[in-house]
């Protein structure tokens, strides 16, 4: 018969086998995957955007407020009191004041800056390269982000500038790196923070899984886009605003991205 020491010995001998299989087991079937960084670069509107129809009657609104309650300003006291002397000379209840005809009446300066006000053009609210999406004088009203011509398989689409984080470096260093590769030392941005702002992640087709990647993860990194352009090279690179992404970008991508996006 087999002792109450050799059948404790045995079990935890059993279990330390166990153990070592399922921990083997838990390391086959852990998934590896290619750390990719992106970079989201952004330019602002350079002018304001249309105001709505509530926008509009909601400003016409303050402007009657503010109209309404507000007090005389200094020129406006100025130009009541030059009338009520100018009506006092024509009644000739006073003398006329040499002063007065020498200087530049609050009259004289309304007809001036009205007629300065109607020869003012304001500058227009589009450009002559608003079909041009290689362009940043275009949508001036607008968000324009940059997607550049990636192959990814067999398949060319417009993405985020992306590629690998390589060894040794950090996920903000990876995003600096990659926006210079594909923008140049022309273009000056602002990376925001240290932490990734968008997350998405894609299987590769079985055909193209090597070394055992299942697929690639990616890091989405926003940024400002200051000023410069792109320099003349072999880069396949658009400027789009808000409703062109959604047309141009994979639909599960282009959501990710949607995530961390001002709505307009």
């Amino acid at each position: 018969m087999i002792s109450y020491k050799s059948k404790y010995i045995l079990k935890s001998f059993i279990n330390i086998h166990n153990r070592v299989n399922l921990s083997a087991a838990a390391e086959n079937s852990v998934e590896k995957w290619d750390l990719i960084t992106a970079v989201c670069l952004e330019r602002k509107p350079v002018i304001a955007p249309e105001p709505s129809k509530m926008e509009k009657e909601f400003q016409d609104y303050l402007s009657d407020l503010e109209l309404r309650n507000s007090l005389k300003n200094d020129f406006e006291l100025r130009n009541e009191s030059e009338i009520k002397k100018i009506e006092l000379l024509k009644s000739g209840e006073v003398d006329l004041d040499s002063d007065v005809t020498l200087k530049q009446t609050a009259q004289d300066f309304i007809d001036a800056s009205t007629e300065e006000a109607m020869s003012f053009k304001l500058a227009g609210r589009t450009t002559a390269n608003e079909n041009n999406n290689r362009s940043l004088n275009r949508k001036l009203d607008k968000h324009l982000v940059l997607l550049v011509k990636q192959k990814i398989g067999n398949v060319h689409h417009y993405l985020l500038p992306q590629g690998p984080r390589q060894e040794g470096e950090t996920l903000r260093q990876a995003a600096e790196r990659i926006l210079k590769t594909n923008c140049g030392n022309e273009i000056k941005a602002q990376i925001y923070g240290n932490a990734p702002a968008g997350f998405y992640k894609y299987k590769y087709p079985k055909s193209l899984r090597t070394e055992g990647c299942t697929g690639a993860k990616v890091f989405i990194y926003f940024a400002r886009y200051l000023q410069g352009h792109l320099p003349n090279k072999d880069v396949d690179y658009l400027w789009l605003d808000r409703q062109e992404l959604a047309k141009t970008l994979p639909k599960e991508y282009g959501q990710s991205i949607n995530q961390f996006l001002v709505d307009e």
